[in-house]
């Protein structure tokens, strides 16, 4: 028998979860193989979204670091990261609680903001790691450039990219509507559903575009991007810089590509099985539905992951960027140094030596600004 449930994550197509079990009764809520199922998929998903919420919340503890916020880039990107990650862990409870009462109990508000918090989150999140990704190269490839940007400038960018992922996740939040399902819950009363109301149509251009600004325009971009970090690092590699410092910046930039690598393994699997199901579903007709259940539950598990997963490269990230500024501290300490013993000894010879403003040792890897493009002070 059919149990219809409210939409889940990764369900955006049909808006409506069909669980069939062969041992679910009577539409409230199965029998003992319904419940287990039930209960075994609930657990695993409150168990990433406790996992989730304390590393997010450790990875703003560590944020607090008075260093780190002075570089303001990574400060200001890594605590966006993990406020779009905390509020996407944060509809989880709502999806158990969805799972068990199979009914939606959380009115049309609901039904507007929960589902809204997919879409906007994600987009939040690739936005963020273009912006990151984008500074990263400008502080290698053009760092006299980069080194003009400051703190509240970052925040600017912050905030324009949050507006736009809200501007991309209205047409969900206004289109989606509660409305009363075909069949009872265990108390008699008629089941709701969250369900859109656009043409099947609109649905799928809608969200061809929403995987085009999600997925495959901010993964192209970072791809070139990488490709031009790559290309700039092995062109100085023969240079003589500090080889620990050298590394340490190959570091930082291999985390973040890491970070990015992790949202494409979480998120195009969801997105490969949505757009399958839209523009070819006669390919997935010989699967049975138990089967287009527990594929859809896998996708979901997996954008999930993705919040599990961050808050441990974000803190390997901020490591190694503290590592790459004191190692930066301790050259420059040295520099100083030796520069004032030079200047001493000049003085005591009396030898007179016109001042020249050179600038010919600077290459990409300018010593007056840090990873981000900041001065360091």
């Amino acid at each position: 028998q059919d149990v219809l449930m409210p939409p889940l994550k990764g369900n955006f197509q049909n808006s409506v979860l069909k669980m069939r079990s062969t041992s679910a009764s009577g539409g409230g809520g199965g029998g003992g193989g319904g419940l287990w199922v039930t209960s075994v998929l609930g657990a695993m998903l409150m168990t990433m979204c406790a996992l989730g919420v304390a590393g997010n919340v450790y990875t703003l503890f560590i944020m607090r670091s008075a260093a780190l916020r002075r570089t303001g880039s990574m400060y200001v990107y890594i605590l966006n990261l993990a406020l779009a990650d905390l509020l996407y862990l944060s509809t989880i409870p709502f999806v158990v609680c969805t799972y068990f009462a199979h009914d939606w109990l959380f009115g049309e508000a609901g039904c507007r903001l929960l589902l809204s918090l997919d879409l906007l989150t994600m987009h939040a999140s690739v936005f963020v790691l273009v912006a990151m990704t984008l500074e990263r190269y400008r502080a290698v490839a053009r760092p006299f450039s980069a080194r003009r940007s400051q703190a509240r400038g970052r925040k600017v960018v912050a905030a324009f990219i949050w507006a736009a992922a809200v501007v991309l996740t209205l047409p969900m939040m206004v289109m989606i509507r509660q409305r009363q399902g075909s069949k009872v819950n265990a108390a008699g009363a008629v089941k709701r559903i969250c369900f859109p109301t656009w043409t099947p149509e609109a649905f799928k251009a809608y969200l061809t575009v929403m995987f085009l600004t999600s997925v495959l325009v901010p993964g192209l971009l970072m791809v070139a991007l990488y490709a031009g970090l790559a290309r700039h690092y092995w062109a100085a590699s023969s240079r003589g810089r500090s080889a620990r410092r050298r590394g340490l910046k190959q570091k930082v930039a291999s985390m973040i590509f890491s970070i990015v690598v992790a949202y494409w393994a979480c998120f195009l699997p969801f997105w490969v099985w949505q757009l399958t199901k839209l523009f070819s579903p006669e390919s997935l007709r010989p699967l049975s539905a138990a089967t287009h259940n527990y594929v859809n539950f896998s996708v979901t598990c997996l954008t999930y992951g993705n919040s599990c997963v961050n808050p441990l490269l974000y803190t390997l990230l901020t490591r190694n960027y503290k590592d790459y500024l004191a190692q930066k501290g301790q050259t420059m300490a040295s520099s100083r140094a030796e520069g004032g013993s030079a200047v001493s000894g000049a003085s005591q010879m009396q030898t007179h030596v016109p001042y020249r403003a050179t600038h010919t040792h600077t290459n990409i890897h300018n010593d007056s600004n840090d990873l981000t493009g900041n001065v360091v002070e």
